[in-house]
């Protein structure tokens, strides 16, 4: 991207409210009324369309729109029918279609694999506004609506399915998204320099196969196409292919190696993997974004709000409609995270004069109630943290800059956060500025002043905080520091909160069912929470998203990167008696804790001793709450079932009878 990238929209720039531009078109009529015959980009996502940075349809309509593209957003349209598709009529370049700022699988179903209850990105919270694995049946109408125009897709669930990918909710290795979907082009990662390229080039008259060069994407090759063997200086690997990861589970362990190890977008290689006779390329991931290229992306015109057609509150919305962006990227590697995957390793950061002015913007609103609900991202305390040797940077293939222990050439120094949040909570009608992203508590414990500052001004009375475990094997598993540098951390944040006078608290995460996790690395963890007083409100259950790491771990027992074996808690009583000891001081959890104790045994924690983590005759409470999950569990909906059809819908673990039937079973 370069400063003629974003340039004055074609309508001339219409201004709505302050400094803001009116919503992108969700309607013809909308279309028509700023006198548009057609648009160039239809996009289509899964999510309610809120025009904040937030949400990825808001920034790349938005960035078209600079750019000087007429974009029309298609949100959660009925994909049982072609016809949403044909709402502005047929697009002058392309659709683009994401199935929103979630995997749709990961949006409807828990770790159980039962139906959620509600969709944070949808109006009301409703769920089966989007189907499962939106992407495929997105891609499809598109093409069944308009053959011919191209179909580019994008968005995390294409991005975490570019390449064969196990998939939790059928248990099975899936081959790549590009094959199911028969989208012309993935484009992974953030995508706005891809998005505005594609565009430009198929305005200038450029063929689908010349997009083929583009950094952050990945195509199908036909059965008659040869991969390349080299391109634009591009070294080519080629990983396993799909018949062999989706039966050999040491293949599938190594292509993950391999993947990850392609994540660095300064020597990542061309990958190939094969299926069948056609071969998925994935091309090396986009450059970082230069502080401008930030500047720009998030100075652009957002109303900051939902679109006024919605009468509903939208969850999601609700949550971050107070918070400032103020990076991408996390250099952290965990294991079970997607970040890195998505939106890369490297830090990219906005300038203070951008995040300053967004705040002067948010204060003039008159619904603006003074308070900053976050400022930050992936990680809040990466702000401006880069390799200080950029020859180095260039040919690191580490997977993560703070495990096993913080690499030496990471610039660390919290100097321009500490800066920005000063300039922050002193801005004219802000109140408060609170820090609600995650925090790297061994980069925090390495400056006082950052943990000083935070304590005294930027803490709401609790602080969220993700340890993740306490078994040093479990932690390395996730590529997370030691439960002592929590420890310090607590120790350093509580000193600092006395100091400023207020009592506050740390709300530490933890997740069950992790690999490496057993039931005894679990109890421990349960006597560690209750030795320190801590009773967790809301824990994790461990959910296997495609292409991490841990979910290769979970998959094959084994750990991609060493081939040693991992211990997985596949079963779900296994994962159910897991998650009870985090949560072991809940009457509901009672028989669950008592079974695990008994399991591993720990009868010896069941009693009234002070380490004893329940006691030795079930409490009321304990009693009335097993009859009632009983009832609850008979009628539990494991089914993503379609409004209006109360026996249909899809069965995420079960093969389907056509299915079997065909293959005479």
């Amino acid at each position: 991207m370069n400063p003629s990238l974003l340039h004055q929209s074609r309508d001339g720039g219409v201004t709505f409210g302050r400094g803001a531009s009116p919503p992108l078109p969700m309607s013809s009529e909308e279309m028509q009324g700023r006198g548009w015959s057609e648009v160039d980009v239809v996009f289509v996502t899964g999510d309610a369309y809120v025009d904040h940075a937030s949400f990825a349809m808001a920034i790349l309509g938005r960035v078209l729109e600079a750019a000087g593209f007429r974009v029309g957003i298609l949100s959660q349209p009925d994909w049982r029918t072609a016809e949403p598709w044909r709402t502005f009529g047929r697009p002058r370049l392309f659709f683009g279609v994401s199935a929103g700022n979630m995997d749709s699988m990961i949006n409807h179903y828990t770790a159980s694999r039962k139906v959620r209850n509600d969709d944070a990105y949808s109006p009301g919270g409703r769920i089966s506004l989007r189907p499962d694995r939106a992407t495929l049946p997105y891609c499809q109408r598109a093409r069944e609506a308009y053959p011919g125009v191209p179909v580019i897709a994008g968005g995390v669930e294409a991005s975490l399915r570019r390449l064969a990918h196990y998939d939790y909710w059928s248990d099975q290795v899936r081959r790549s998204i590009l094959l199911d979907s028969k989208a012309d082009l993935v484009v992974y990662g953030m995508g706005e320099r891809q998005i505005v390229e594609i565009a430009r080039r198929l305005d200038a008259g450029a063929s689908l196969k010349e997009l083929r060069d583009l950094r952050g994407a990945a195509f199908a090759l036909g059965a008659s196409e040869s991969p390349p063997t080299g391109k634009h200086g591009w070294d080519v690997v080629t990983i396993p292919s799909f018949e062999e990861v989706s039966t050999d589970k040491l293949a599938f362990a190594e292509a993950t190696r391999m993947i990850h190890h392609e994540t660095n977008p300064y020597n990542a290689r061309v990958v190939i993997q094969w299926h069948s006779d056609r071969a998925v390329v994935q091309n090396p991931p986009d450059l970082p974004l230069s502080r401008d290229e930030m500047d720009q992306i998030y100075d652009l015109p957002y109303t900051r709000k939902p679109h006024p057609g919605y009468r509903e509150r939208i969850p999601a919305y609700e949550m971050v409609k107070d918070s400032v962006t103020i990076l991408r990227g996390c250099f952290g590697g965990c294991t079970f995270c997607s970040i890195t995957t998505h939106q890369g390793r490297t830090i990219q950061s906005r300038s203070e004069g951008s995040v300053l002015k967004e705040l002067k913007e948010m204060a003039a609103e008159p619904s603006f109630k003074g308070v900053v609900s976050d400022i930050g991202g992936p990680t809040a305390n990466m702000y401006e943290m880069r390799c200080t040797k950029p020859e180095i940077e260039a040919v690191c293939r580490r997977l993560s800059c703070v495990h096993p222990k913080i690499c030496p050439l990471l610039g660390t120094s919290h100097g321009p956060l500490l800066n920005l949040m000063r300039q922050a909570r002193t801005t004219p009608g802000i109140r408060k500025v609170l820090v609600a992203s995650g925090i790297r508590m061994d980069l925090a414990r390495l400056e006082p002043e950052y943990i000083k500052e935070l304590a005294a001004h930027h803490v709401g009375g609790y602080l969220k905080i993700a340890p993740e475990h306490t078994d040093p094997e479990v932690l390395t598993m996730m590529k997370k520091p030691s439960i002592n540098d929590f420890g310090v951390f607590a120790r350093q944040f509580n000193e600092a909160s006395k100091r400023a006078g207020k009592k506050q608290y740390l709300i530490p995460y933890f997740i069950s069912s992790h690999p490496g996790s057993d039931l005894n690395a679990m109890i421990d963890l349960a006597l560690f929470l209750k030795r320190n007083g801590y009773r967790p409100d809301q824990v994790q259950d461990f959910i296997p998203a495609p292409m991490d790491v841990a979910t290769a771990m979970y998959y094959t027992g084994i750990d991609p990167m060493t081939k040693k074996p991992v211990h997985i808690a596949r079963k779900m009583r296994e994962r159910k008696l897991q998650r009870s000891l985090l949560q072991f001081f809940k009457p509901e959890n009672y028989f669950e804790v008592r079974k695990a104790l008994l399991e591993a045994g720990r009868g010896n924690l069941i009693g009234d001793g002070c380490d004893a983590l329940i006691p030795s005759r079930p409490p009321p409470d304990a009693l009335e709450e097993r009859r009632k999950r009983a009832n609850e569990e008979a009628g539990a909906d494991f089914v993503h079932r379609l409004p209006g059809k109360p026996s249909g819908g899809y069965r995420p673990h079960r093969k389907s009878a056509t299915r079997r039937a065909k293959r005479g079973e």
